[in-house]
């Protein structure tokens, strides 16, 4: 956020800090959630790169659309392991998940 905004709702009287301070998150919790949420963009990134539909990613899964689309919005059924299995099978290296699991997408709350 800029410094600008910021001050500004600091002088209105809003409280500003991070998604993990409104939520009570530690900072496992935070760094779990940031870690599956970049998972879940990356799927979404190499489905699109590779110009197919949620329909066609699930049956190369053996899953449903409606699951593939709950996997590209990190819902909290979703575990870390089958949107990792996901990208492999979408041609991502190793290398490549480590690197989407080591951004840092910290997010602070507005």
């Amino acid at each position: 956020m800029e410094k600008a905004k910021h001050d500004r709702l600091k002088e209105a009287g809003w409280t500003v800090g991070t998604t993990a301070e409104f939520l009570g998150l530690t900072e496992e919790e935070a760094a779990l959630i940031e870690m599956k949420l970049a998972l879940a963009q990356s799927l979404r990134e190499h489905r699109g790169a590779q110009h197919l539909t949620q329909a066609q990613l699930a049956k190369m899964l053996g899953s449903s659309q409606s699951r593939v689309a709950k996997m590209e919005a990190a819902d909290s059924s979703v575990s870390m392991e089958l949107l990792v299995r996901s990208l492999l099978m979408l041609g991502a290296t190793r290398k490549e998940v480590g690197r989407v699991i080591a951004r840092d997408s910290t997010v602070p709350a507005a």
